[in-house]
């Protein structure tokens, strides 16, 4: 047998595979042998068959299979002793003037192959690390908030300015059609919040989303409109009254603060605060990560100049899966799915290059973390080793649940890599500078 590669270009390749009787024909007589006791024939009797009756009813059936057999042996064993990176898996090309009576047997693959290309994690950039801080207007809402939450809502007749509604947004042509809460300072301007004023339990006050809100984002939680359509948005909307309420405060005290924090953890309005402060800029910590990821990654892929096979992996597409695609739909998904793979193939660069890898240890130790967390929403601030490593166990335990986590891991050590080498700049803001800065205004 010959086998070698025909270089296309730098990701393109075919594989080249000529087969003789010789690779082939000491297993197709003795396949002919083992049928020769089990052959029927009209005419004879089973297992007194004459060999060339044999070979002539099955020879070319155990042919094909026993050359596909050293075909596919032959193809697996020379992938993987010239070390190809493959994208894809090998795709056998169609010869119309194939002929199975040939003395050679003439067998080719395309191949994609995973291109070559640097990453240059420290080039120069202008990504920001945002540092988020709770601000007294951010804490002191948040406090008003606890208050009417653990408050005495208080039935009213009619809407006056100090009203909490519950109601419905709709409008059918847009397809909202969302039940809320709002209070009457929620409104860009005072003039929205007179349309309610005096206004009864299932009376419908009309309002323009344009320009309805300090902070058009907010149309994205009251009303439940698409972060693409807010900007632009600008058409009536109905809000159908439901209930109408004031809320008497909660009081500001110890109980209060055990009932929030577990008993003694609060002990004063200004602990309270530092309290609100803390887990606030916690939880901004985090949303500040995935944006420095979101934007090292944009920046990786539109920086990081690399040729992919596109026209293999298109083909490629149309074969895998248990639906199989057209080439018009094998176009759309790889349109679909290439900065994917392109991101895909600079992660893998990046921890290879810094040498980074996964160890059970690391995901054992991401999972307890994940885990006493997850027990410490639900009031299990102290559960015992015994307790948390039986629940990692069993976790773990779940292949599933063992690649999600993997790549998570993955993801937490890469941003802490490309926090390192991209060095990107730090900049302190309040939350409502980070909503702006993240949606790009």
């Amino acid at each position: 047998m010959d086998i070698k590669r025909v270089a296309l270009d730098a990701v393109n390749e075919t594989i080249v595979m000529t087969v003789v009787a010789m690779d082939y024909k000491g297993q197709v007589a003795k396949r002919i042998n083992e049928k020769m006791p089990l052959a029927t024939v009209k005419g004879f009797r089973k297992g007194a068959v004459p060999k060339d009756l044999v070979e002539k009813q099955y020879g070319k059936a155990i042919k094909q299979e026993e050359v596909q057999k050293v075909v596919d042996l032959a193809l697996e064993r020379f992938v993987q002793s010239e070390r190809l990176n493959l994208l894809g898996t090998t795709l056998p090309k169609v010869n119309e003037d194939f002929s199975w009576d040939a003395e050679e047997l003439v067998f080719e693959y395309e191949i994609g192959l995973v291109p070559d290309f640097t990453l240059d994690l420290e080039a120069k950039n202008d990504i920001v690390k945002y540092v988020v801080s709770a601000d007294d207007k951010l804490i002191d809402g948040q406090v008003e908030r606890i208050q009417k939450q653990f408050g005495t809502a208080i039935p009213q007749e009619v809407v006056v300015a100090e009203s909490d509604l519950t109601g419905t947004f709709t409008n059918e042509e847009k397809g909202i059609n969302n039940t809320t809460t709002i209070a009457l300072d929620i409104f860009k301007d005072k003039a929205t919040a007179d349309k309610f004023i005096g206004k009864k339990v299932g009376d419908v006050v009309t309002v323009n989303t344009k320009d309805l809100f300090e902070d058009a984002h907010q149309l994205m939680d009251v009303m439940k409109v698409g972060h693409d359509d807010v900007h632009e948005l600008a058409v009536d909307v109905d809000f159908t009254i439901e209930s109408i309420n004031t809320t008497e405060l909660a009081e500001l005290n110890q109980e209060l603060f055990d009932k929030l924090f577990g008993a003694g953890t609060v002990s004063s309005l200004e602990e309270l605060k530092a309290k609100i402060k803390e887990d606030a800029e916690s939880q901004f910590a985090t949303q500040a990560d995935q944006k420095l990821l979101a934007d090292v990654t944009e920046f990786l892929i539109s920086s990081t100049k690399f040729d992919l096979p596109a026209e293999f992996l298109k083909k490629w597409l149309q074969t895998v899966g248990e639906k199989k695609l057209s080439a018009e739909e094998a176009e759309v998904e790889y349109a679909r799915s290439e900065r994917g793979l392109r991101f895909q193939l600079i992660e893998g660069r990046a921890m290879a290059q810094s040498d980074i890898k996964i160890t059970f240890e690391d995901l054992k130790t991401f999972t307890t973390k994940n885990i006493r967390q997850q027990m410490a929403q639900f009031g299990q601030a102290n559960p015992t080793d015994e307790e948390v490593q039986g629940i990692v166990a069993r976790v773990l335990s779940n292949q599933d649940e063992v690649k999600r986590l993997s790549d998570q891991v993955v993801a937490e050590k890469l941003l802490e890599l490309f926090k390192e080498k991209a060095n990107p700049t730090t900049k302190e803001v309040t939350y409502d500078e980070f909503i702006a800065a993240s949606y790009g205004e």
